[in-house]
């Protein structure tokens, strides 16, 4: 093997629910022409993922989900004002705010994913529904230097709802080579105008073959925010967290020409483990799953 095709290393993650969070770098970049908000830089250096359990003979037990840390703050208020409430004996308005508490720590969960291994592969970003797989021009913010070529590529959406977990994860192992971050309106995810005027933060990943692969986060009708865990220029390994959306929302994942979709409308996708698409393969049917 050339040392061209030679593949470059990323660190796998570990299956513990504590592994932490690489640290970002870089700043991010935003397309021209478009009213755009840049992302403060994060502290370097990057950490390294820690490397994944080999294979033996030990198994591997179900674990409860950690919260992420960004949840816990949120969960930390509510939890408070439920204490003020029975303190005051307001006990009606305290049960009510504990079962606040326990919701938004369940939003904020973090499951161990175990993601796929093998070439050729994308995995799905998010949880949530597939709720479109259409042939769509390449948003602009995808496009240029660092991103995609211009023209059409097919666009598979995934819905997540408040129930889902919305932490989202690199679909494909590579080098993050474009970020854009543009501020926008709170419409209902599942209208196809919200990936033009939603809140919504783009990226675009190289992998070691020169294959780029785009994906949006696109805030939803409760969403306030879109967070990124990772900066231009880190290395990311496939399934690895790279960004959080609170409360609702959706996730594009736009597909280079020679992939085959393998999933339809209306089935559900597990962020980090779900095959979206594979280089070279057939594409299944796309009817709704009943």
């Amino acid at each position: 093997m050339s040392d061209e095709q030679r593949p470059v290393p990323v660190a796998t993650e570990a299956p513990t629910p504590d592994a932490p969070e690489p640290t970002p770098s870089a700043t991010a970049a935003v397309a021209p022409a478009m009213p755009v908000e840049r992302i403060a830089p994060l502290p370097d250096p990057q950490a390294p993922l820690p490397r994944a359990h080999a294979a033996g003979s030990e198994p591997v037990s179900w674990q409860w989900p950690s919260v992420h840390p960004e949840g816990l703050k949120f969960a930390g208020i509510v939890g408070g004002g439920a204490l003020l409430a029975f303190l005051f004996g307001w006990t009606v308005i305290g049960w009510l705010l504990l079962g606040a508490t326990a919701f938004t720590a369940a939003f904020f969960r973090d499951p161990v994913r175990a993601s796929p291994a093998g070439t050729g592969l994308i995995l799905s970003p998010a949880d949530g529904l597939i709720s479109q797989i259409m042939t769509v021009a390449l948003p602009r913010q995808l496009v240029g230097e660092g991103g995609l070529a211009d023209g059409a590529a097919t666009r598979v959406s995934i819905f997540m709802s408040v129930f889902d977990v919305h932490i989202n994860r690199s679909p494909f192992a590579g080098t993050v080579t474009r970020m854009a971050y543009v501020p926008g309106a709170f419409l209902n995810a599942d209208l196809d105008k919200a990936s033009e005027e939603n809140e919504r933060q783009y990226f675009v990943i190289e992998g070691a073959d020169g294959t780029r692969i785009g994906f949006t986060q696109i805030a939803g009708l409760i969403a306030r925010r879109i967070l990124a865990f990772v900066r231009e220029g880190h290395m990311v390994a496939a399934g690895q967290r790279v960004g959080l959306i609170r409360f609702g929302s959706r996730v594009d994942v736009f597909l280079p020409a020679d992939f085959a979709v393998q999933v339809v409308k209306g089935q559900r996708a597990v962020a980090g483990e779900t095959v979206l698409a594979v280089r070279g393969g057939t594409t299944r049917e796309r009817g709704a799953v009943h």
